[in-house]
């Protein structure tokens, strides 16, 4: 019992820490923004990135946390698909309408169902999908206002899908599979997922803006919140991390669509954004849709703790997910830290 307490704890600070911080990230970068004229978002994630990795990096020689070898090819694949994954988000936004772009991300939901479903043979409740589809209809009245529809930019949205998608459920089984822990996995991959974005970040950035962020005027108050931004981001990647293994991708998805309810919901108190009935009445139907969510895997995680044998025959099915299988189905264990 003290055990499963301190796991609820854990849970619900994670998920407090990713609310907190991911809020606090778009409201400072929404400043930076707009209101400042700094337009380069995907050069400033390559920078969060790099500022989490230092930060972790000195976290791991004062021994904070113990750092663990995963398999490189892993840990380069992992990265690189989130850092590409950013990308497509970010020219998804540039090709299409506001409203398009967010139905991209009320995708996100459906898709990692139908991932974890085919994939890892998880099964989710009519319960847990009735909430689901509640939220999603809240969260659409409530942020979508336009659908504009084009070849290009419904490309992008597929492909920034489909790797968002796949991202984090790896984000979730490798943490499972290899037994790190949120910590390891983001110190091991940020590198990467930096790098990636450090080369592509200004040309993505040059082409949706036609500014080249090497030539921009960079003005002391510009410093000082690109400089906030990258400190706040530090939290918002390691609850990213600490949210998705300690629940799962599909509870970070409603995780996040609670974060957009309060940006409106801030946007509106905090810098006079327009705000309507619909938007009202969207974001009451999206809470309605947590709750019921939250309520429903409650109840479905009281129903495998009383059955712990059922629990640990599902995840024995589940096993064989990206790993290599010899003749016979006997699965490799020439190296055990990794899952590619």
């Amino acid at each position: 019992m003290g055990e499963m307490s301190s796991f609820q704890l854990g849970v619900i600070g994670a998920l407090f820490l990713s609310v907190a911080s991911s809020v606090s990230i778009v409201i400072c970068n929404k400043a930076l923004m707009s209101n400042l004229g700094f337009p380069f978002a995907t050069t400033l994630t390559s920078w969060h990135l790099m500022v989490t990795f230092c930060t972790l990096h000195a976290a791991q020689r004062f021994n904070l946390f113990e750092n663990k070898s995963i398999d490189i090819k892993t840990v380069m694949l992992f990265g690189i698909l989130n850092g590409v994954s950013i990308g497509f988000l970010n020219l998804s936004l540039g090709f299409n309408s506001i409203g398009f772009y967010q139905m991209t991300k009320l995708a996100i939901i459906p898709f990692t169902v139908l991932l974890e479903t085919v994939f890892l043979k998880k099964q989710f409740s009519q319960k847990i999908k009735l909430s689901l589809f509640l939220l999603l209809v809240g969260v659409g009245i409530a942020s979508i206002t336009d659908l504009q529809l084009n070849f290009v930019g419904t490309i992008l949205s597929l492909l920034a899908i489909a790797t968002t998608c796949v991202g984090q459920i790896l984000t979730n089984t490798i943490q499972k599979r290899l037994n790190v822990s949120s910590t390891q996995l983001l110190y091991q991959s940020a590198p990467f997922q930096a790098a990636i974005l450090f080369v592509s970040g200004p040309l993505v950035d040059q082409f949706l803006t036609k500014q080249n962020v090497f030539a921009y005027k960079y003005s002391p108050i510009v410093l000082a919140f690109i400089i906030l931004s990258c400190i706040i981001s530090v939290s918002v990647n390691f609850s990213t991390f600490l949210v998705i293994g300690k629940t799962s991708p599909v509870t970070y998805q409603v995780l996040g669509h609670l974060k957009t309810c309060l940006v409106l919901a801030f946007g509106y108190t905090l810098l006079h954004d327009p705000f309507t009935d619909r938007n009202i009445l969207g974001i009451l139907i999206a809470i309605f849709g947590m709750g019921l969510y939250s309520y429903f895997c409650t109840q479905e995680n009281k129903k495998k703790q009383a059955d712990p044998l059922e629990c640990q025959m599902k995840d024995k099915e589940d096993k064989p997910f990206l790993a290599h299988e010899k003749e016979g189905h006997e699965v490799k264990s020439s190296d055990k830290n990794s899952i590619v």
